[in-house]
């Protein structure tokens, strides 16, 4: 059974709704916006690979158990993949437009 230590750790995965703006948004606030997104996604990224981290420290002590740890382990792990992985991509796309000719 999951304890309520698990459960408020584990966030269902929220629907993205684009924000509807009057104006158009300058290149500044667009950077502005990618760069909070994306520091807010490394930051999730990190609770997630330190929530593993207490659990296996909880586990150590008898507080949880062995099936808690093992998914808060695969989940670190799979949001660290997912984040490799976002970056090869623009990894790649950086590549492809400078590759592109003018």
């Amino acid at each position: 059974m999951i304890q309520s230590t698990t459960a408020s750790a584990i966030k269902p995965l929220e629907l993205v709704q684009p924000k509807i703006n009057p104006a158009p948004a300058t290149p500044s606030e667009t950077v502005r916006n990618f760069g909070s997104f994306l520091k807010d996604a490394i930051e999730g990224v990190a609770s997630q690979e330190q929530n593993a981290q207490k659990m296996g420290d909880k586990f150590l002590t008898g507080q949880v158990d062995m099936d808690q740890v093992m998914v808060a382990s695969e989940q670190a792990l799979l949001s660290l993949q997912l984040t490799s992985q976002v970056r090869n991509k623009v990894i790649e796309a950086y590549q492809e437009i400078m590759r592109t000719q003018i």
